[in-house]
């Protein structure tokens, strides 16, 4: 994980300063996992790494979902690297097309693993599951890139979720040049 940890610091996506984070805390530090998201080299190195990690826990998704808007790089290099297909998760639902919430070729008991760039409350992250799991589909665990250790695990883990994630905030901030 080391590789991740310094590519995240060498694109700048590790800031430090005053940050009201999604779920509505309030942080010293922020990831702009966009940041490395968008870069193709950043990109790759979690891309590859995720798929080293899926291999080594011997799991066998038959779908990645990312969740719009931050994860969708990440889960479609992961879909790229796989060859597992792609889903996508919509926060809300479209009044016009046809109006899904999940985007992608789904089978009822196709088994998920949703794909995230920050976890800190799992909010996002429970919704789509909340979507995924209204059509029919076993999700049971969350990848994440970064675990920022806001509660997120505990909130997954009482839907009966487990959380991976490649990297914990705590390390990140240890190992940071502020």
């Amino acid at each position: 994980m080391e590789d991740i940890k310094k590519a995240l610091e060498n694109c700048g996506a590790l800031q430090f300063g005053d940050f009201t984070l999604a779920s509505g805390a309030k942080s010293n530090y922020y990831i702009d996992i966009k940041k490395a998201s968008t870069k193709p080299e950043v990109l790759s190195v979690i891309a590859k790494t995720m798929a080293a990690e899926i291999e080594a826990r011997g799991m066998h998704p038959d779908r990645v979902a990312g969740v719009v808007l931050g994860s969708i790089p990440l889960a479609t290099a992961l879909s790229l690297e796989t060859g597992i297909p792609l889903l996508m998760v919509r926060k809300e639902r479209k009044d016009h097309g046809t109006g899904k919430l999940v985007e992608g070729d789904l089978v009822s008991g196709d088994d998920v693993l949703v794909i995230e760039d920050v976890i800190t409350t799992a909010g996002s992250s429970m919704k789509a599951i909340a979507a995924l799991r209204a059509e029919g589909v076993k999700v049971d665990k969350v990848f994440s890139v970064i675990d920022r250790e806001g509660g997120g695990r505990e909130n997954l883990e009482s839907i009966g979720v487990s959380l991976i994630s490649l990297v914990k905030g705590s390390d990140l901030l240890r190992d940071a040049k502020q």
